[in-house]
């Protein structure tokens, strides 16, 4: 693969200076070694812009939200409800209401496979899904299927992995209740054709929830342009505060589907005799919240909407086309995933060597990487391969840090073949 580095920038820039300024978790050494972080998929470090939001929330408004009248709750709860604004401008959202927060992506899938089965499966229906899911994206919906009496259904890919878009066509029939993929593989990097697959389920009849953890931080992601049903994603994984994330639905969708979980907030009135439950997006939000997260998911919305989201997609891409074009210069290394479409992530397996040992390694070497099946099991299976070694990339990384990967993975191979 022959890259133009003259087109690739080194690093990302933010008032004059690199980015990674921005990231004190970056600025420490790692076994005498300065800290090389390639493990942005599993979760991205946070800038200050946002850990300073954190202190301020317990500094100065720290109190629960809804109902209160007291200075401290209605300040609160006012900064609650400007962070699910920015959220859905963010994503392009026709209203605040179709934004829900979660505890994160696991948790949005799982409270559509849950109340979405409750409303519309029964035995013999079918839910589709595809070959390269996080588990996250897979288990609920058996859990479902095994529920109702349904079948789930996968649409394969190929050795590039990619999905096989005839076959998923093949496979919508009337017994189709929901589809629901990964917008971007967080294993094999494949940008999926969401759009697509959107028009054909709908084609259908059949509503779509789109796996958008992967993507929010590598790509523009406009949920009314999609025309997705359903979308979730996670804000540790944007630069943001764990134990967070949003799950967007369509108000028609929200309205007509059962509440998740009982308690607090979703409420109206209760009596002994039955419960009105409240409006959206209450409705879906039983219980206090996690509200320092929710509130501080602004920061790192701000954060990325200041860089561009468009202009982190570029710089990125090129750490990808640079990376992927050193790896394929060394021999016995296979690239897991050689989609044409790719964001975020480099999957590499080391011929006749366990990933973990090559993880230890570059560890050693002050390289944080991830190794292992990475929630994707079945593409291990496919690929008949025990788990890879995974790049993942954010905008503090830069060219430099490739550089050093590169030869720190020639120097683990070495010792370890």
């Amino acid at each position: 693969m022959e890259v133009n580095t003259e087109n690739i920038v080194r690093q990302f820039l933010y008032g004059g200076e690199p980015i990674g300024k921005q990231f004190p978790a970056l600025h420490q050494s790692v076994y005498g070694k300065p800290l090389v972080y390639f493990d942005n998929a599993a979760t991205t470090q946070k800038p200050y812009s946002v850990i300073h939001a954190i202190s301020d929330y317990y500094s100065t408004i720290n109190s629960n939200i809804h109902r209160g009248v007291h200075h401290l709750s209605q300040k609160a709860t006012d900064a609650y409800e400007v962070s699910r604004n920015a959220v859905a401008a963010f994503i392009n959202s026709r209203s605040s209401s179709e934004v829900i927060f979660t505890k994160g992506t696991t948790d949005g899938i799982n409270l559509i496979a849950d109340v979405y089965g409750s409303y519309a499966v029964k035995e013999g229906d079918s839910v589709i899904i595809s070959a390269m899911e996080h588990h996250s994206n897979i288990v609920p919906w058996q859990i479902m299927c095994e529920k109702h009496g349904a079948v789930l259904k996968v649409i394969p890919m190929n050795e590039n992995g990619e999905l096989l878009m005839d076959e998923f066509e093949r496979m919508l029939d009337e017994r189709v209740k929901i589809v629901a993929v990964t917008y971007i593989s967080n294993t094999l990097g494949t940008i999926n054709p969401v759009k697509r697959i959107i028009e054909l389920a709908h084609a259908n009849g059949t509503p779509v929830l789109i796996d958008a953890a992967q993507a929010v931080q590598h790509v523009a992601v406009d949920v009314q342009d999609l025309d997705c049903d359903f979308l979730a994603f996670s804000g540790h994984k944007m630069y943001g505060p764990t134990g967070i994330g949003i799950l967007y639905g369509k108000e028609e969708w929200l309205e007509k589907l059962p509440p998740y979980q009982g308690g607090g907030d979703m409420i109206k009135t209760v009596t002994f005799t039955g419960t009105e439950y409240n409006e959206l997006p209450f409705k879906y939000e039983a219980g206090t919240p996690h509200i320092e997260g929710a509130i501080t998911l602004k920061s790192a919305v701000d954060f990325i909407t200041e860089l561009g989201v468009n202009e982190i997609a570029a710089f990125e891409n090129g750490l990808l086309q640079y990376a992927t074009s050193l790896v394929t210069e060394i021999p016995g290394i296979d690239i897991i995933g050689t989609a044409k479409a790719k964001a975020g992530a480099l999957s590499l397996s080391v011929k006749g060597v366990h990933p973990y040992d090559v993880g230890v390694l570059l560890d050693k070497m002050g390289i944080a990487v991830r190794t292992g099946h990475h929630c994707t099991q079945p593409v291990m299976d496919y690929y008949c391969i025990p788990g890879t070694v995974r790049l993942s990339f954010a905008v503090y990384n830069t060219i430099e840090e490739i550089d050093y990967f590169i030869s720190s993975l020639k120097r683990a191979i070495n010792m370890l073949v």
